[in-house]
């Protein structure tokens, strides 16, 4: 199993924590890519608008953003993790996650996609990790991802050293848990009603023509007419 972690921030902290516990019960440390944000990518999406009307390969970072896309394509988890900033996640996850507009199924959504598995991991202090979750969970549906976990804890501390015994135990359950759902669905995800609902909805925009290069890709794979992106 490959799993793929984006965390939020550039250092190893509570959030980052939670996210590798949980790709180290899937998987070996071979088979786990790591990316830090903003050391890994630290643009700003322009609004240009390019990726939709030209093509994703014409924006001005997309050769920046590749080595990414590559990672994510390849998973078969994938995990993002914040902590909380002012109760939502960081600019720099907001920024990397706008870069994939065009992946949304209103866009081009890759296929690849909807058969894999998504965690998002947020932690706070105190409170604020369900709109978190929420800013990362809403980019792994549209994406197409079948299946996506939330782990959102309260843990007390700034410092990953310093949450007590007892969270960091509760947490060993949890992300056993998690983990655990993981394995028993790999390889056997499927969409469900709501992709599926959402899919079809978009599936009538697109047979309007109201996106050329939009309504091109869907052409190209067969969706307008009987195929779809899953088995």
């Amino acid at each position: 199993m490959k799993v793929v972690i984006i965390s939020g921030t550039n250092h190893k902290g509570s959030t980052y924590s939670i996210g590798r516990m949980v790709a180290d019960k899937l998987t070996g440390a071979d088979n786990i890519s790591e990316f830090f944000l903003p050391r890994d990518f630290d643009e700003f999406c322009l609004g240009c608008t390019t990726c939709f009307g030209k093509g994703e390969s014409k924006c001005p970072h997309y050769e920046k953003l590749r080595p990414i896309t590559e990672k994510i394509d390849a998973a078969d988890v994938v995990i993002l993790t914040s902590p909380v900033y002012v109760y939502h996640a960081t600019g720099q996850m907001k920024a990397l996650l706008d870069h994939y507009g065009w992946r949304w199924m209103v866009h081009r959504p890759e296929e690849k996609m909807f058969g894999k598995q998504a965690v998002v991991v947020a932690t706070a202090a105190g409170a604020g990790m369900k709109s978190t979750m929420k800013d990362m969970a809403d980019s792994c549906f549209f994406w197409g991802i079948p299946k996506t976990y939330k782990l959102g804890k309260a843990v007390r501390q700034i410092n990953w050293n310093d949450v007590s015994p007892k969270i960091k135990q509760a947490l060993e359950k949890e992300t056993d848990a998690v983990a655990g759902k993981i394995k028993r669905r790999n390889g056997k995800v499927r969409p469900g009603l709501k992709t599926k609902a959402f899919f079809s909805i978009m599936r009538m925009i697109q047979r309007s023509g109201w996106n050329k290069a939009d309504m091109d890709y869907w052409n190209e794979k067969g969706w307008l007419g009987k195929k779809r992106p899953w088995k």
